[in-house]
């Protein structure tokens, strides 16, 4: 791609040195945000020759480019990751947010509570997780609070607070859960001793924290402190039972992060192990959306700086599959080739992999065709169908004190409305409200029809009515000789009863069923149509029946009024003046007659 006019003025300028460069739209909005560790030669490679669409797509967008030039690579790759942030520019990489998984928080606070959270503040409080587990993080609260008496009070457990006597222990302090710091009971050194430890063990230390208590134990059991020292000995005893179900995958790898990376078209996934005293304490795998062209060891770094950032890990070595565009400093990168380092690089990769199916299953379950597909299924079976119901019809008959008798049939493909196909019925062989006749004439004279056109028949037919409704609808269906070629149910609704040919005991289906639901929606449907259409019927006849009848009110008359006024009550109520000044006087003497003004 040649280079525009208007960057090579900007391109000139751009030096050798590391740092990140921002591309701007034409109103001054951040579209994309890189690092690179020599500007001059990355921004200069966009406008090569063979690019993306992607790329071509960027830069087209463009109207401006700018730069910031920092010391080192480690400097542009945080820059970069704090900017995308704050930004979120659109061609950026996107990481799926994390922030509905449950973190383990110990709060910023005098005697620190210790709780779970899932929108985690930056307001110094120390934060461990995201877990991918409600459950996991249940049952670490859970243990914690076996292991230490904490508080669970919201009151602000200040020094002058407390000495003021502002509070009185509570239930949690009777049954044994909180030693009741919040009267004195417990000292702020003795508090914030087991919230170490509490950190310790959420860190992975669990060796640290069991040595600590080991000393304390024997020092206890010198001084003739028998009681305590056995609950010590008790905790010592928990914590030796959860490190044993730790995920134990080396003797000697102490604390490290892995990183694995898997791509699939415009998606990447990348799975984060933290390892401390050879077992893994943390997992997680997300998800990142590429929305401009990316290098694999660009998005990798990427995801490295975010994560690191977000799970606040400090370990100085991380395990991965290939280096990245740009390192951070005092990392050590390792990639591995045999041994425990190359067998955790393969459970993270599988991780990687397991996780990225999982998402590709659960779009395509959640997909409208296979959703559907599935919804279908299931009406098929609840109505032991022999075909899936892909073209369903339903009836519907309206009419008021027996005046206007409509009918209406509406039509559902792939179980959502084809309203191309709807059609009304003015019933037109029965007299008198017979809602049985009427039903029989609708479903002979729409199949009829439909086998005279050689149009293909619905695999499910639903009668708006009982058991009379659906009698009268099967004789049409065996006159037409079509009882063998598709399924016609009949649902009553006062219990939603759905009634078979022949059989006088309905079936029920669960009201929560998806069969129940799509039934449902296709007769209210039909019902509102046929509503309407009876409405639109009976107003046209009012209109008919009063304006039709008076001698001397022709048609363009009738016409005239209707469109000054709307209906015939607001020609009822209109003033002598103005049917006058619309009609003349003539006309007006007329309606005035007529109207009995």
């Amino acid at each position: 791609m040649a280079v525009e006019a208007k960057f090579k003025s900007i391109l000139s300028l751009i030096p050798d040195n590391p740092g990140i460069y921002q591309f701007f739209d034409s109103g001054g909005i951040i579209i994309y945000i890189g690092k690179a560790k020599n500007l001059k030669k990355r921004i200069t490679s966009y406008f090569s020759k063979n690019q993306s669409g992607k790329t071509i797509a960027l830069l087209r967008k463009t109207s401006d480019i700018r730069h910031i030039v920092v010391d080192n690579e480690s400097d542009a790759l945080l820059l970069e990751n704090n900017l995308i942030k704050k930004h979120q520019p659109r061609y950026n990489i996107l990481l799926k947010d994390d922030k509905t998984f449950p973190w383990i928080c110990i709060k910023n606070e005098p005697f620190p509570r210790v709780f779970s959270t899932r929108n985690p503040v930056r307001d110094g409080s120390f934060y461990f997780g995201p877990y991918t587990s409600g459950l996991m993080v249940k049952t670490l609260i859970s243990f914690i609070r076996q292991l230490y008496k904490l508080r669970t009070c919201t009151h602000n457990l200040t020094k002058s607070n407390i000495e003021a006597g502002k509070f009185k222990v509570c239930l949690e302090y009777h049954l044994g859960n909180c030693k009741a710091p919040c009267v004195g009971n417990q000292t702020d050194n003795e508090y914030h001793e087991n919230i170490e430890q509490i950190r310790d063990i959420l860190k992975g230390n669990i060796s640290t924290v069991i040595d600590y208590l080991k000393k304390t134990m024997a020092k206890y059991s010198v001084e003739r402190r028998f009681e305590e020292a056995q609950s010590v000995k008790e905790k010592i005893e928990l914590l030796s039972k959860f490190r044993s179900r730790s995920t134990v995958v080396s003797n000697t790898i102490k604390n490290v992060d892995v990183f694995a990376i898997t791509q699939e078209s415009d998606n990447a996934y990348v799975n984060y192990l933290k390892v401390v005293q050879g077992a893994v304490i943390q997992a997680l795998t997300v998800e990142l959306k590429i929305r401009a062209d990316e290098e694999k060891e660009s998005i990798l770094s990427f995801a490295i700086t975010e994560i690191r950032q977000r799970l606040f890990s400090d370990s100085p070595e991380i395990i991965l599959p290939f280096k990245p565009d740009i390192l951070l400093d005092k990392i050590k990168y390792t990639v591995p080739k045999a041994g425990e380092k190359q067998k955790l690089l393969e459970l993270a990769e599988r991780n990687a992999i397991y996780y990225k199916l999982e998402q590709k299953k659960k779009r395509m379950e959640h997909s409208p065709q296979v959703r559907t597909g599935k919804n279908l299924e299931k009406l098929k079976n609840d109505l032991h169908m022999a075909d899936l119901p892909v073209h369903i019809e339903c009836f519907d008959n309206s009419n008021i004190m027996g005046t206007n008798p409509v009918a209406a049939c509406v039509v559902f493909r792939n179980a959502r409305p084809s309203k191309n196909d709807y059609r009304h019925f003015n019933i037109k062989t029965v007299t008198g409200p017979d809602d049985f006749a009427s039903m029989e004439e609708i479903v002979y004279r729409r199949y009829r029809r439909m086998i005279e056109e050689n149009q293909k028949l619905p695999q499910l037919i639903i009668i708006d009515g009982g058991k009379g409704q659906l009698s009268s609808a099967m004789k049409s269906i065996d006159n037409l000789g079509l009882r063998e070629k598709v399924t016609v149910i009949g649902i009553a609704k006062k219990l939603e009863e759905i009634y078979f040919p022949g059989d006088s005991i309905p079936i029920y289906l669960d009201k929560n069923s998806i069969s129940l639901k799509i039934i449902q929606h296709l007769r209210n449907e039909a019902h509102r149509f046929g509503i309407n259409f009876h409405r639109d019927k009976r107003s046209s006849e009012m209109i008919k029946s009063d304006l039709d009848q008076i001698k001397g009110i022709g048609p363009k008359t009738k016409e005239i009024l209707l469109k000054h006024f709307e209906s015939v009550e607001k020609i009822k109520d209109a003033s002598m003046e103005e049917l006058e000044n619309l009609v003349g006087h003539t006309k007006t003497s007329i309606l005035s007659g007529y109207f009995g003004k």
